[in-house]
């Protein structure tokens, strides 16, 4: 660890104005000598770290202060807690998963990660306040807020059909937002690759992402195509964000396909172009050259139309089969598939769980069946047709990856969720994501600097909803706090064993409690429901 000046010690200390005197009552915690990083995109200082009920009352240098825990972190860094702007730590109609089922989030808490925010990819529960209630009945130990899921709005509303909704419809839609924005909503989340939402044109989700305007929201996307409509998808989530009148993030910016691996520095060009004109653009990523989704993602968009049960017929017709066939061998050959059946891997099937960490060759050749993209695209359909599964497309390039990451409105998230060891075999980014962009692409790689790295995943996805007291350490702050080795911190989780902690983080304070003390759970879950601040200052709909 480098040594800093005393003038930027000195510095810290005057921009500090509330420091305490002994003849002040104890602190409940002092984080003695640690090198802070307010988590702002600047060099850090060495200081004591003062922290009373659930916020950060001190910073500076508190040696005589008294203090019911003093914890020595020399040598250590001291950031704000992690926020992960793209969590699936709660999923729709799957009450027994995610922060429910785990509520201790080990494997988050041990990234240094105190914040979760759902309802991304165009997905949320609805009502959302539902959720709350049941969070802050129950709490867990980690932070959540949500968005509101365009999808899941649409599901509710026009159901699965592939068609425009009606005046009736969209209004009753708008409905929908805003009683989610009032509960307290980040914004608008789309996953516009997905059925039901990739049957909305950009008009309707302009439409409702104008209703998160009064409330502060941001529209954040799930873009329909990440392969060769990639530009035509920027283009499209800048539209609907300059349209409607919000800021506009590109969630887990990538490229997909070997065809378009390089076409980030377009990707990028589009989005510096339109912040250029005053359009208020960002992306977020997760740092691996390897995604993660269901199977119906290389499906054609009009094979989906009605549903599960319009898919199986469609599967069951030989003429429908043999159409729907041919836009997977074009996914998995352009797209997704990386041209090559080892390169999806199959990561949770609940109704098979057997397959769980086989790739599609592997199940090939279980079934003596010749390795192939038509065998595989075959295969694909049984595998939906029986279940559905998750999987893990492996089918990026690593130099798009470190590009985006550098990029200056780029964020780090997980796109993952909450999760225990088990028989599943998920993306190892649930376990590694910010360890990962920390000890690889920081220390080992030296693609991001230590403090640009923690202002992509404390301040700057706070200030992006609007999260005032979170994602920072400074006086007056929340007390949700990550205390790391920036020598040791690493993810060991890989995609052949993925259930494995993230090391190099001794201390985490969630709310001021500690959840993480010498690098053991203490079992504590302060975490509280997030609300977005503006939603108490917006009007309300007339009852």
């Amino acid at each position: 660890m480098r040594c800093f000046s005393h003038l930027a010690f000195a510095a810290l200390l005057l921009a500090c104005s509330e420091q305490p005197d002994s003849a002040q009552e104890s602190l409940d915690v002092v984080l003695a000598g640690g090198t802070v990083f307010s988590g702002l995109d600047e060099e850090p200082v060495i200081a004591d770290v003062g922290i009373a009920g659930d916020r950060i009352v001190a910073i500076g240098n508190l040696e005589d202060h008294p203090a019911e825990m003093r914890l020595d972190v020399a040598g250590l860094v001291v950031a704000p807690g992690f926020i992960d702007i793209h969590s699936h730590a709660v999923r729709p109609q799957a009450s027994r998963s995610g922060i429910y089922l785990w509520p201790d989030a080990e494997n988050l808490i041990r990234q240094g990660v105190t914040s979760v925010i759902g309802g991304p990819d165009g997905s949320s529960p609805l009502p959302i306040a539902d959720d709350f209630a049941k969070l802050e009945a129950s709490p867990a130990s980690v932070n959540f807020g949500t968005f509101v899921g365009h999808g899941s709005v649409r599901g509710l509303v026009v159901g699965d059909k592939d068609r425009p909704a009606s005046d009736e419809e969209l209004q009753l839609m708008r409905d929908e937002v805003e009683k989610a924005m009032q509960s307290g909503a980040f914004g608008l989340s789309s996953g516009l690759l997905y059925a039901p939402g990739s049957f909305a044109s950009a008009e309707e989700v302009i439409e409702l992402a104008k209703v998160v305007a009064p409330y502060g929201g941001i529209y954040i996307s799930h873009m329909r195509n990440e392969a060769l409509g990639l530009l035509d998808s920027i283009e499209e989530t800048i539209r609907i964000g300059e349209e409607a009148g919000i800021p506009a993030q590109i969630t887990h910016h990538k490229v997909m396909g070997a065809p378009m691996w390089g076409r980030s520095t377009d990707a990028l060009a589009m989005v510096d172009a339109a912040i250029a004109r005053g359009v208020d653009v960002s992306s977020d990523q997760y740092p691996y050259p390897a995604s993660s989704t269901g199977l119906t993602a290389v499906f054609p968009r009009w094979s989906l139309d009605g549903g599960n049960d319009a898919l199986k017929a469609r599967l069951e017709d030989p003429e429908q089969r043999a159409k729907v066939k041919e836009g997977i061998v074009y996914a998995m050959v352009n797209e997704r598939g990386g041209n090559d059946p080892s390169k999806v891997a199959l990561a949770n099937c609940q109704w098979e769980p057997t397959l769980n960490g086989l790739n599609l060759a592997d199940v090939l050749r279980l079934r003596e069946i010749e390795v192939t993209i038509e065998n595989a695209a075959e295969l694909i359909m049984d595998l939906e047709y029986a279940g559905g599964c998750i999987c893990i497309y492996h089918a990026m390039s690593m130099a798009d990856v470190e590009r985006i990451m550098q990029h200056s409105k780029t964020m780090i998230a997980s796109d993952g969720g909450i999760m225990a060891p088990g028989s599943l075999r998920p993306h190892p980014r649930y376990y590694g994501t910010n360890a990962k962009v920390l000890g690889h692409y920081v220390r080992e790689r030296g693609v991001l600097s230590l403090q640009g790295a923690i202002h992509k995943m404390t301040r700057m996805p706070a200030d992006r909803i609007n999260m005032g007291d979170r994602g920072r350490l400074e006086v007056g702050a929340m007390a949700d706090i990550a205390v790391f080795d920036a020598d040791e911190i690493i993810d060991t989780a890989t995609f052949e064993d993925p259930h494995q902690y993230a090391e190099g983080v001794h201390h985490v304070f969630v709310n001021g409690q500690a959840v993480l003390l010498h690098k053991e759970m203490t079992g504590a879950r302060p975490g509280r429901v997030l609300r977005s601040v503006a939603a108490e200052a917006a009007p309300t709909s007339p009852d």
